[in-house]
């Protein structure tokens, strides 16, 4: 028997094993809920991509599903089914993705429709959407809504100037859809960015959040940003923007409407690690925990986990309260949930440290002075291979104490603090579990700890149970 990776996460939700990337189609329909992603199927690279497919009834217990969107050879997506979205409509679920040629600079907009709840699909013929506008030097990445009595379809595009935008059209019936011009376009930007991919839409009563994924022609996915504003017009007019997550391994979010109101959200969280070690692995990238996205009065953009990411807890495995220089808090497992409340005791930084071999550390810093929090990944891994770095969180204001709650996961940890400002970041460490959970800098703290249940993982159908996938 093969020993275990111990940095394949237990509870985040990826296929076992080979490529996945960009959430795609989060949907909810008869039931369930419905995540797909960007999946090689065939192996840890980004190639032949295709539409995998897991859905769940309580965001916690999750059924791997066949394969939905296959590449079509000699078709309009021959080099890959990629990212879009999907909708629920009356007894369907209708697909919308970029068709991938390497023929063609532009990726126009395909469907497909499944009748029994996601377990089989069929291909439209031809294209919704054939051609990019006048103007465009990019173009891809359909995200579809219902907006009263129509429906709306966004488009990551590049326009004149290198100037992100999001494209939006409106249809009547999802099928014959109208240009209207840009939703909103910003830049060119000093960083250097090309364009927008996977821009996203979520209303909160007359105010309205975008999110976009910024996207480089040469260094190509860079970051992801978060606009707040508004409609005027049928133009999405903002009155500000900032990074959307401040860690450096979290790519194309995107966006479900619930069907109790929240709006939830997933990431792509991509390797920070040697490629020829993934492929090593068998695998590569994982999606973040399902996260509530919410809107605050004074427009500041917040995330937490969601509510049933509970349900992966299992027994508390620390409970530390007081304060010391070096203070052993516990062991913990490669799989824990951690909330903490951190005060420093004067100027100098303070935190927790997970000690992971000797010589090995992923810190969590209070800097009482810059007023940040930093995630402090430069000595997470012994293995040259792993990429280090220090990502900081601005904490807003004069604070006595910091409260925030760290979910670790084999090589994922996603760190959400009071204020919903997050940091997604991979490490990979070289010691065995168990690790050891330590203070440093002498705060007062108040820090507790779960293990994360591997058991409640999600469960495979068996392909003999469902129809092959049609294309």
């Amino acid at each position: 028997m093969s020993t275990p990776d111990p940095h394949l996460p237990a509870i985040h939700l990826r296929p076992p094993r080979n490529w996945i990337n960009d959430p795609n189609g989060l949907t909810f329909h008869d039931g369930h809920y419905h995540v797909f992603f960007q999946h090689n199927p065939h192996g840890p690279d980004h190639t032949g991509v295709h539409w995998g497919h897991h859905r769940s009834t309580d965001l916690v217990t999750w059924e791997e599903l066949p394969v939905a969107l296959t590449p079509t050879p000699g078709g309009d997506d021959a080099d890959g089914c990629f990212s879009g979205n999907a909708v629920s409509d009356g007894d369907r679920m209708l697909a919308f993705y970029s068709a991938y040629r390497t023929d063609r600079w532009w990726q126009p907009i395909a469907t497909a429709e499944s009748r029994d709840n996601g377990l089989t699909w069929h291909k439209h013929p031809g294209l919704v959407i054939p051609t990019p506008p006048e103007g465009t030097s990019m173009y891809r990445d359909p995200y579809v809504w219902r907006h009263g009595e129509r429906w709306r379809m966004l488009v990551g595009a590049s326009v004149t100037g290198d100037r992100g935008a999001a494209l939006l059209y409106e249809s009547s019936d999802l099928v014959d859809w109208r240009y209207r011009g840009p939703f909103f376009a910003d830049g060119p930007d000093v960083d250097g960015w090309t364009g927008w991919e996977c821009p996203q839409y979520a209303t909160f009563g007359d105010r309205g959040v975008l999110v976009v994924s910024l996207w480089d022609v040469v260094a190509g996915p860079r970051s992801t940003r978060v606009y707040v504003g508004g409609e005027q017009a049928g133009r999405f007019v903002p009155t500000g923007h900032r990074p959307l997550d401040h860690g450096p391994d979290l790519y194309a979010p995107a966006l479900l409407h619930a069907p109790d109101g929240r709006w939830l959200l997933w990431g792509w969280s991509w390797e920070a690690r040697d490629q020829q070690w993934s492929r090593d692995a068998g695998w590569a990238g994982v999606l973040t925990v399902p996260r509530e996205l919410s809107l605050a009065e004074d427009g500041t953009v917040r995330q937490q986990p969601a509510t049933e990411v509970l349900g992966y807890r299992g027994r508390k495995v620390v409970h530390a309260t007081g304060w010391s220089a070096a203070d052993d808090l516990g062991a913990v497992g490669t799989a824990f949930d951690l909330t903490a409340r951190v005060r420093p005791r004067g100027d100098a930084p303070c935190g927790l440290r997970l000690e992971t071999a000797a010589g090995e550390h992923l810190d969590i810093v209070v800097d009482p002075v810059a007023g940040e929090l930093v995630v402090d990944r430069d000595h997470a891994s012994l293995d040259p291979r792993a990429r280090g770095g220090r990502y900081r969180v601005p904490l807003g204001g004069q604070r006595d104490s910091v409260d925030f709650r760290v979910i670790v996961d084999g090589s994922i940890v996603e760190v959400f603090l009071d204020s919903g400002e997050t940091l997604t970041s991979r490490c990979y460490p070289t010691g065995p579990a168990p690790w050891r959970l330590r203070t440093f800098g002498g705060p007062d703290h108040i820090v507790d700890v779960w293990e994360l249940h591997a058991d409640v993982r999600r469960a495979a159908v068996g392909q003999d149970e469902l129809r092959t996938t049609a294309s």
